[in-house]
């Protein structure tokens, strides 16, 4: 769909370059470039232990970065910036995450862009806003803004998100703003400025967690997947062949099909557990209750009475099962870079017909 635009990827790590693989995927001509002096993106040397010590791509590299090219460069070489810039007067959009005070170093700032290109969008991230020097890291923004005092159990303490969500967030927020500029410069022929701070994304990600505190000042306490204002929801259990579940029940009727399905029909005219609400006063005894009642049934066979009876349960699975389904293999994206197979999974995954 957008095979005529190009686009400069002045950024690394992983916010920025997911921007920029988005695009790619959508057929725009992607160029990467990569700082000389350092061996190109830090994500390169990211490693997993599994991993050839020798080899210059990495599978955390490969993640975000799909069907660009790859150009090494040294912005601070007035020869090699002319060269940047000589790209960028033809582009239509530039992604970058520069610390604060280095796009005007390296004459990569959007004002002086501007100048060679009127039409030029510039996407910019940013860690904590452009008027700050923090430097950001994932781990932090998760603990600054507040994910990391949900996330975890009383017994583990806080506990980052397995992926850099902050930054996929922040990501997001970006490719919807230089959208929106596209379609704005469909009408004014002129290009724009679009900043997004990973602070900014994470709390806008908040949703009813924020409003809990927003509206009842209620802090979130750390209780693992449980959901502080739904019953049995986020409860997790072990079948007979040692697998997991969790449960997302919602309503007083979920809740009493799941009771059938199980054999427990007593519970049904339990006042404890009669309403939602009285379900999360009480979640703890239902779920000790419930407990030796999913260990008579295979996750397999008890996965397929819930969903036939439409009670809202999932299969706790390992990425290894979550690659075996065909819904999750459609979405894998091969490429070879600089000799190496590698793989990732798409990010665009909307569908979009006539």
């Amino acid at each position: 769909m957008l095979k005529d635009l190009t686009v400069i990827e002045l950024a690394s790590v992983l916010a920025g370059p997911d921007v920029g693989m988005f695009f790619a995927e959508l057929g725009a001509r992607v160029i990467k470039v990569e700082n000389k002096l350092s061996g190109g993106d830090i994500t390169r040397t990211w490693k997993h232990q599994s991993e050839s010590k020798n080899c210059q791509v990495s599978a955390y590299f490969s993640s975000v970065n799909w069907n660009k090219e790859y150009i090494f460069a040294n912005l601070s070489n007035e020869s090699e910036q002319k060269k940047i810039q000589k790209l960028i007067q033809k582009a239509d959009i530039v992604i970058t995450n520069f610390k604060k005070g280095d796009d005007k170093k390296f004459r990569m700032e959007y004002k002086s862009l501007k100048k060679l290109n009127s039409k030029i969008i510039y996407g910019s991230i940013t860690g904590f806003g452009s008027k700050s020097e923090r430097t950001a890291f994932d781990v932090v923004l998760q603990a600054e803004t507040g994910y990391m005092s949900m996330n975890g159990t009383k017994e583990s303490g806080p506990v980052k998100m397995p992926v850099a969500l902050i930054d996929v967030l922040a990501a997001h927020q970006l490719k919807q703003g230089i959208l929106l500029a596209l379609l704005k410069r469909e009408q004014t022929k002129k290009g724009c400025f679009v900043e997004v701070s990973l602070f900014d994304a994470a709390v806008s990600a908040l949703k009813n967690q924020a409003g809990n505190w927003l509206m009842n000042k209620v802090i979130p306490e750390t209780v693992g997947s449980l959901h502080p204002n739904i019953a049995p929801y986020g409860e997790t259990f072990q079948t007979k062949d040692k697998k997991m579940i969790v449960l997302a029940i919602g309503s007083d009727k979920q809740f009493e099909s799941m009771l059938e399905i199980l054999g427990i029909n007593t519970l049904k005219s339990s006042k404890q557990f009669a309403t939602n609400q009285l379900r999360v006063i009480n979640r703890n005894e239902l779920q000790q209750l419930l407990i030796p009642y999913f260990k008579k049934f295979t996750r397999k066979e008890i996965m397929n009475k819930f969903l036939a009876n439409k009670i809202p349960a999932g299969a706790i699975k390992n990425l290894k099962e979550v690659f075996e389904e065909k819904e999750a293999k459609a979405l894998i994206l091969e490429e070879k870079i600089e000799g190496i197979k590698t793989k990732r999974v798409k990010t665009a995954v909307f569908k979009i017909s006539e």
